[in-house]
């Protein structure tokens, strides 16, 4: 959830302006992100409190980064981010939280994301687009990643690496809080390529 006057300002900014790039109405957007025109239309005016799923479906529709659709104007040429200066952008029913902390810049960007995830706490995520590849490394705890309805255990130290184009989730497993992070590698942008 975005909690910051500052980061729905910098949202509903960088919504309108990558749809009015990308060509398509509210109505379009609305129906390709399958998000509400109610909610795309408080979007786009800083009102509301978008969660982390509706982003990833604009985002992805857009075919930008969430963090794209964060972003204020660059800060300089080195840019440091404690992962507890930035709001979650995902909160669990039992206190697990996920942060966007910052995304590289070029032609195929990459995403780097602080979670938290308590015990039995799940956060299911739809596909991205094409060539989207998702790493996840535990830095302590335990989880269960599930990619494609298969589940895989990955234990503090260990790094997975997948195609996030197809169904997964992220589940706390254990007795003990889990902490990862996360690196969503985007594909590049075709603009940047020609």
């Amino acid at each position: 959830m975005v909690e910051t006057t500052a980061a729905l300002r910098a949202i509903a900014s960088n919504v309108r302006a990558a749809r009015i790039r990308a060509g398509l109405t509210l109505e379009e957007l609305t129906r390709r992100a399958q998000v509400s025109k109610g909610a795309l239309v408080g979007l786009e005016k800083a009102e509301g409190n978008p969660n982390l799923a509706t982003l990833v479906r604009l985002a992805d529709t857009l075919g930008i980064s969430v963090s794209a659709l964060m972003q204020e104007a660059p800060e300089g040429r080195v840019r440091v981010v404690a992962a507890e200066a930035v709001p979650p952008l995902w909160t669990g029913e039992r206190g697990g939280q996920a942060r966007l902390v910052v995304t590289t810049s070029g032609p195929a960007p990459t995403e780097v994301w602080h979670w938290q995830l308590e015990p039995g706490e799940e956060y299911p995520s739809h596909p991205h687009q094409a060539a989207v590849v998702e790493t996840v490394s535990v830095t302590s705890g335990r989880m269960t990643l599930v990619v494609d309805g298969t589940a895989h255990a990955v234990d503090t130290g260990q790094t997975a690496m997948f195609d996030a184009d197809a169904p997964h989730a992220y589940h706390g497993a254990g007795t003990e809080t889990c902490h990862l992070i996360m690196t969503v590698h985007l594909p590049p942008d075709p603009a940047s390529t020609t």
